[in-house]
């Protein structure tokens, strides 16, 4: 009986979910920022009246940097956590989990880093999510921040997950669309140059290897790329091999 009563309300929610993360993923459309995660903080800001100031921090090369944010006192408030090595922020995007720290100033996990963004920055409450870019080889994580004790509720801690899911959805994409990019250029280069060994082996009776050693001798001896000297070889069916930059 139980299940009969509560299958509606779940699918009833189940539904706002969507519909609230579609109606998101349009409101990011048609923003004019270019950079995604800019694109989120912003909405983030607007979308969340509690929050006073967002950030994005991703960890690559073995440090944490904020990748973007909405003004100088979130990013003082994330530069605070990478000088201890301890915060919110950093513990969401390491142990993958939500944290929503109500009183920062009295939290026993981030001791010092509460008291500190409190006195220094005027912050006493946070929402950090752990942002999944497992696609882009990239970690990171979205902060809000509020200057008010408890600020964020139930819904504020729902609708940061939908921003953070629609920056990791837009940051995943960007990176795909690059990658096929770079590699429908490097299918072109590597076209182009097969098409100037074989201009090279049908005019001077060369091996492919040999041919291709030549392209290679021409791309050092003139600082040129190899694909750039592959074109020139289309062109011109020449190929320039002596030494250049000689005093």
């Amino acid at each position: 009986m139980n299940d009969t009563t509560t299958r509606p309300d779940v699918a009833d929610h189940l539904r706002r979910v969507a519909e609230d993360f579609e109606r998101l993923g349009d409101e990011l459309s048609r923003s004019p920022q270019s950079n995604p995660f800019e694109a989120v903080l912003k909405l983030a800001v607007e979308r969340i009246p509690a929050a006073h100031a967002a950030s994005i921090t991703t960890f690559t090369h073995e440090r944490f940097v904020t990748a973007a944010a909405t003004d100088d006192v979130a990013r003082r408030a994330d530069g605070i956590q990478y000088e201890l090595g301890s915060g919110p922020c950093l513990d969401a995007i390491v142990d993958r989990a939500i944290y929503q720290p109500e009183d920062l100033e009295t939290d026993e996990r981030w001791p010092e880093y509460g008291r500190r963004v409190a006195a220094e920055l005027g912050l006493h409450s946070m929402l950090s999510y752990r942002m999944s870019l497992e696609a882009t080889g990239v970690i990171a994580g979205m902060n809000l921040y509020a200057q008010d004790v408890n600020a964020f509720d139930e819904h504020d801690l729902a609708e940061g997950l939908l921003l953070t899911t629609h920056a990791a959805q837009a940051v995943s994409a960007a990176h795909l669309l690059d990658r096929t990019t770079n590699l429908e250029r490097a299918l072109v280069s590597n076209r182009d140059i097969a098409t100037a060994v074989g201009v090279l082996m049908g005019q001077h009776k060369l091996t492919r290897e040999q041919a291709f050693g030549l392209l290679r001798i021409a791309s050092q001896n003139t600082n040129r790329k190899l694909h750039e000297v592959a074109l020139d070889v289309i062109d011109t069916g020449a190929v320039d091999v002596s030494p250049h930059g000689r005093s």
